[in-house]
């Protein structure tokens, strides 16, 4: 079942979620639009390693906006904290910012059940668009989860603007072999 925009105001007022700052006028309704943060980042190196951390530039969208070119990943950020210990959240690009040739949350639109921070977005334009801070870029819709809860814990907890990944916290260390 997915929330309906009503239920996400009263989940809000009531704590079952969490959206800071909350804007009823962003309400949607079975969804909440999410507005871009003022800070992107990209990789710095020609290829990017899945094993190590990888070094990154912070870019800061100025109120003229910023020009995102084809062939690079952005890593923005949603303006808004965002999370719940009840619902699981789904953020997806808006079909306006879509139709603009912009792709928000290409692999990674699920969010785990007791997440709470801002939403690293995934931004790969198709042709040069000029963006700005504070638009509204994304939704996120509310589904009930069904069975036990195991709130998240992992290592974006309480991310503050974007996170590059680091999938190399996953790696376990190689074992020796003997033999």
């Amino acid at each position: 079942m997915i929330l309906t925009g009503p239920e996400i105001t009263t989940a809000a007022g009531d704590g079952r979620l969490r959206i800071t700052p909350f804007n009823p006028s962003q309400v949607n309704p079975n969804s909440y639009n999410v507005r871009l943060g003022p800070t992107l980042l990209t990789y710095t190196t020609p290829v990017i390693d899945a094993h190590h951390p990888n070094p990154t530039a912070e870019l800061k969208i100025e109120d003229g906006g910023y020009v995102l070119r084809p062939g690079e990943l952005y890593l923005g950020h949603t303006l808004e904290e965002v999370g719940s210990d009840a619902f699981v959240p789904l953020l997806f690009g808006r079909s306006s910012v879509g139709r603009l040739g912009l792709f928000v949350e290409i692999t990674a639109p699920i969010g785990d059940i007791g997440f709470h921070g801002h939403w690293t977005l995934m931004l790969s334009p198709i042709r040069p668009l000029r963006i700005y801070a504070g638009m509204k870029i994304g939704q996120i819709m509310f589904f009930v989860a069904v069975g036990p809860i195991d709130l998240y814990a992992g290592k974006y907890q309480a991310a503050t603007g974007p996170q590059p990944s680091a999938y190399w916290r996953d790696l376990t260390p190689p074992t020796a072999v003997t033999g």
